[in-house]
C-alpha cells in the first residue's frame, strides 16, 4: 500500500467520527469545511478500504490454499486467489494514479485568473475566447462556474476575468493550464491580413479553505469604492465594489462584480485565501526545487506555455511537445486530450520518483 494514501485514509475516518461530533453539527461554518475535506478524500478512502478488503481476502485464500491436500478444492482455492488477485491488480492501478495525483486529486475547486498581455485590442479578444474555452470545459464536466471579477476590454473580451470552478476533480485536471498563452491570428481590424501575435496570462490557483488559510481581520486593509463600467445605476451609485488588502503579504483583490457590497466581499475573500495560499505553496516548492522534476507543474505565469495557430489550425502545448490540428474543436472546449496527455505526463515524472511499492505483487 501507498503509505500517503494510508494517511489520508486515516484522516478520512477522523472526518468520519467528526460529522457524528454534535458540536461539528451545530457549528454551520465547521460542518460546512469538515464535509468538503470529507467530500475531497472519499474517493481516495474508498479504494483504500477495497484494498484492505481484498488484501485480507487474498491472505485467507493463500492459507487455506497451503493448508488444503484434496485437489478439487485446492483447485477451487487456486482459482478463487487468482480472481482476488486480478481484482487486486486492476485496482493497484487506481491506487497508483491516486498516489502519483498528488494532493491536487482531493482538492475540487479552483479559483482562475486570466489577464491580457501584449497584443492591445486582441489580446483582450483571447482572453474572452480562452474564458469561453474554459467555460465549455467546465459545463461538460458538470462542474459550476461563478464569475469572481472582471475587467471588460473596448473592443470585447476582457482585460481580465476572475472566476472561480467547482466540482470533483476540477482542480486535478485544471492545474497546469497556469502559464502564458499565445494566439497567432489575423484580427478582424487587421486590413492588410496580416498575422499577429497576442498573449495572456492564465493563473490556476486551489480554492482555499477559511480554515486552510487563516486570515486575521487585523491582517487586512479594506475599501469600498463606486463599482465602474456597466453593471446599471445602482451599481455605479453606491459603493458596492470592494478592494482587500492582506498586509502580511501585499496581496491585493478587488471585486465589483455584484450590486451588494457583501457579496463583493465574501467573493474577495475567497480569491485572497487562493492568493495567499498560492504563494505559500510556491515558496515551499522553490525550497525543494529539485523534488519537482516535472516541467508543467511549474505555474509560473511568464512561462509560455502553449500557442494557439489559427493560421494552421493547429494547439501546441510546449512543455510537453504535443501538437494538435483540431483547434476550433479546442476553442470549443474539447480539452480532453490536452488534460489527459497532460495529466499522464506528470503521472509518469512523479513515479520515476515514487518509492512507495504497493504490496501483494
Amino acid at each position: 500500500m501507498f503509505p500517503s494514501l494510508e494517511t489520508k485514509y486515516q484522516r478520512f475516518l477522523e472526518l468520519e467520527q467528526q460529522l457524528q461530533d454534535p458540536e461539528v453539527l451545530a457549528n454551520t461554518d465547521k460542518l460546512l469545511e469538515v464535509t468538503r475535506e470529507y467530500g475531497g478524500l472519499k474517493k481516495i478512502a474508498e479504494s483504500v478500504r477495497e484494498s484492505h478488503r481484498l488484501d485480507s481476502e487474498i491472505t485467507s485464500a493463500r492459507e487455506m490454499l497451503e493448508g488444503e491436500t484434496d485437489e478439487e478444492t485446492r483447485e477451487y482455492a487456486q482459482a478463487e486467489l487468482d480472481e482476488l488477485q486480478s481484482k487486486f491488480d486492476v485496482l493497484k492501478e487506481e491506487l497508483e494514479d491516486l498516489a502519483t495525483a498528488g494532493d491536487s486529486i482531493t482538492r475540487g475547486g479552483l479559483i482562475m485568473e486570466i489577464r491580457a498581455g501584449a497584443g492591445g485590442d486582441e489580446a483582450g479578444i483571447f482572453v474572452g475566447d480562452l474564458f469561453n474555452m474554459y467555460s465549455h470545459w467546465v459545463e461538460t464536466r458538470g462542474w459550476k462556474l461563478e464569475v469572481m471579477d472582471s475587467s471588460a476590454s473596448d473592443m470585447g473580451g476582457f482585460k481580465e476575468i476572475t472566476f472561480s470552478v467547482t466540482g470533483e476533480g476540477a482542480f486535478h485536471e485544471l492545474q497546469f493550464e497556469s502559464g502564458g498563452h499565445r494566439v497567432q491570428r489575423v484580427p478582424e481590424t487587421e486590413s492588410q491580413g496580416r498575422t499577429h501575435t497576442s498573449l495572456a496570462t492564465v493563473a490556476v490557483m486551489p480554492e482555499a479553505s477559511a480554515v486552510e488559510i487563516n486570515i486575521k481581520s487585523e491582517e487586512l486593509q479594506i475599501d469600498t469604492m463606486r463599482a465602474s463600467g456597466p453593471g446599471g445605476q445602482k451599481v455605479n451609485k453606491t459603493e458596492s465594489a470592494v478592494r482587500i488588502t492582506h498586509l502580511p503579504t501585499g496581496t491585493v483583490v478587488k471585486c465589483q462584480d455584484e450590486k451588494s457590497q457583501h457579496k463583493n466581499r465574501d467573493k474577495a475573500m475567497r480569491v485572497l485565501r487562493s492568493r495567499v495560499l498560492e504563494k505559500k505553496q510556491q515558496a515551499a516548492a522553490d525550497e525543494r526545487a529539485e523534488a519537482r522534476r516535472t516541467l508543467i507543474g511549474s505555474g509560473d505565469r511568464s512561462e509560455r506555455i502553449r500557442t494557439y495557430n489559427f493560421p494552421q489550425g493547429r494547439v501546441t502545448d510546449h512543455r510537453i511537445g504535443l501538437t494538435l490540428y483540431k483547434l476550433d474543436q479546442v476553442m470549443q472546449g474539447n480539452l480532453e486530450e490536452l488534460v489527459r496527455e497532460l495529466l499522464e505526463f506528470d503521472r509518469q515524472e512523479r513515479l520515476r520518483g515514487n518509492d512507495e511499492p504497493p504490496t501483494n505483487d
